[in-house]
C-alpha cells in the first residue's frame, strides 16, 4: 500500500456498535490518529476505534464522492457492506501492519 492514497473507510466500536466513516489520502497515519485520539470528535467521544473496511479511489473526489454517498445509507447497507467483505468484524489494520488493539 502506497503511503497518499485516497481511500473511504468504516470504522467501528465494536461488532454493530457505532460506526464512522471518513476520508483520507494516508489511512495508516489518520487509523493512527482514531486509536490515539489526537483530536477531538466523534471517533474520540465514542471510543470508535477498529477499521472494519476501507476502498481505496483513484482521486480524492472519487473517495470523497464514496464517503457522501455511503453516509447517506441506511444503517443496514452499511452493515452489509462490512459483513460482506468482513464478517467477523476483523480489525482491519492489523492487515495494514499495526499492532492489534485488544
Amino acid at each position: 500500500m502506497r503511503d497518499r492514497q485516497p481511500c473511504v473507510y468504516i470504522l467501528a466500536s465494536g461488532r454493530n456498535g457505532t460506526l464512522y466513516i471518513g476520508v483520507t489520502s494516508n489511512l495508516i497515519g489518520r487509523i493512527i490518529q482514531h486509536r490515539e485520539g489526537t483530536f477531538e470528535g466523534f471517533t474520540k467521544r465514542y471510543g470508535v476505534t477498529h477499521l472494519v473496511w476501507f476502498e481505496m479511489a483513484d482521486t480524492m473526489e472519487g473517495a470523497i464522492d464514496a464517503e457522501k454517498r455511503i453516509k447517506k445509507w441506511p444503517r443496514r447497507y452499511k452493515l452489509n457492506l462490512i459483513e460482506r467483505e468482513n464478517p467477523h468484524w476483523r480489525d482491519l489494520a492489523v492487515d495494514l501492519e499495526l499492532p492489534p488493539l485488544d
